[in-house]
């Protein structure tokens, strides 16, 4: 039997009563699917809800656009925040351009090109 060669002498023929069959049909559908949200921040403050969404296992897609116009410090304080928090849950973050970020949790990846 190719299997002996393989493995060994020690290795036996398997018959029916050792098979277990799974039911496959009782998944939960449901359970794969992602939420991919879209926020803004407006001031440092919307980070808090922000980080929520991320830590909860959404991806979020975040619009930086009117908080860089405004104040660029608040910009760098609130996106150090939610970087801090993607390595702290093994997520990641990345900039779009100037006016988007993109903030995954740990299941998720951000393949930068």
């Amino acid at each position: 039997m190719v299997l002996e060669r393989l493995f060994g002498k020690g290795m036996k023929e398997i018959g029916e009563e050792e098979f277990i069959e799974l039911d496959t049909e009782s998944l939960d559908r449901k359970s794969e699917r992602v939420p991919i949200k879209v926020d803004k921040i407006e001031d440092f403050s919307d980070s808090d809800r922000v980080q929520k969404q991320v830590r909860e296992g959404s991806i979020v897609l975040v619009k930086i656009k009117s908080l860089r116009e405004k104040d660029i410090s608040e910009l760098k304080r609130a996106i150090d925040k939610l970087r801090k928090t993607c390595i702290a849950i093994n997520g990641d973050i990345a900039g779009i351009d100037e006016d988007w970020i993109v903030l995954t949790p740990s299941f998720a990846h951000i393949a930068r090109m």
